[in-house]
């Protein structure tokens, strides 16, 4: 889908999306498993070491779903606040995770004051959001002077070969596979939809740029299929 008609329809389904992610709270983690073939959870631990938690530091964690992100860093001593629009996600998270504080919250309209967080972090859910500047500036505005934001995120594999083969085959396959094993298999079609259009490795580090983060670097996972972003507040 070419980026401008998926922004289109992310702004006009904003709701929609949120009702999506809903529909597959219950079993997301365990997809997210199964479609990476567990390759998620390394990745998750790439994620905990660019934020490198430590006790008395307050992170957000937005978009944080069932709260399986938020674990290591309250295992850490951090104090997290695990942040999502979908409140399926939360009662679900919240079932499971009680000892977590579990927020409601618009990434484009935060309910936070200013410069309250030491570091804020937001894996695979910046995408689905309509205004990803907007987005990155809300982000920089809860976090406090020199603190960090961490960016996880599906990006473009950098060697071209493979590169055609993951868009071609593995992306167009990926709602397939869903169809077998999700209930709501429509999710991971826009899942793939919204992957292939999101911006590659550099553009990503303009936008956080452009939304007045410093500093931004990156470092490509499994050859660039996720890419993790750091800049300082």
């Amino acid at each position: 889908m070419p980026r401008h008609d998926y922004r289109a329809t992310l702004a006009k389904r904003r709701a929609d999306v949120s009702e999506m992610f809903d529909g597959v709270a219950e079993r997301y983690d365990l997809m997210n498993d199964l479609m990476t073939g567990g390759v998620a959870r390394a990745w998750r631990r790439d994620v905990v070491r660019a934020v490198d938690p430590k006790p008395g530091q307050t992170i957000l964690d937005l978009a944080a779903g069932t709260g399986t992100s938020s674990l290591p860093f309250a295992a850490a001593g951090a104090t997290v606040v695990p942040t999502d629009l979908s409140l399926g996600m939360l009662a679900v998270g919240k079932r499971r995770h009680p000892e977590l504080g579990f927020t409601a919250g618009d990434a484009l309209a935060l309910p936070f004051d200013d410069d309250t967080f030491d570091t804020t972090t937001i894996s695979y859910g910046l995408r689905n959001v309509e205004d990803t500047v907007g987005a990155l500036t809300e982000l920089r505005r809860v976090t406090r002077p020199g603190g960090h934001v961490v960016v996880c995120e599906f990006s473009t594999p950098t060697w071209r070969p493979f590169r055609t083969v993951y868009s071609e085959y593995v992306m167009a396959g990926l709602p397939t596979m869903a169809r077998l094993v999700s209930s709501n298999p429509s999710a991971y079609v826009y899942l793939a939809e919204s992957i292939q259009a999101w911006p590659d490795q550099e553009r990503l580090a303009q936008l956080m740029i452009d939304a007045g983060w410093n500093a931004v670097q990156w470092k490509n996972l499994s050859g660039g299929i996720v890419a993790i972003h750091r800049a300082r507040a």
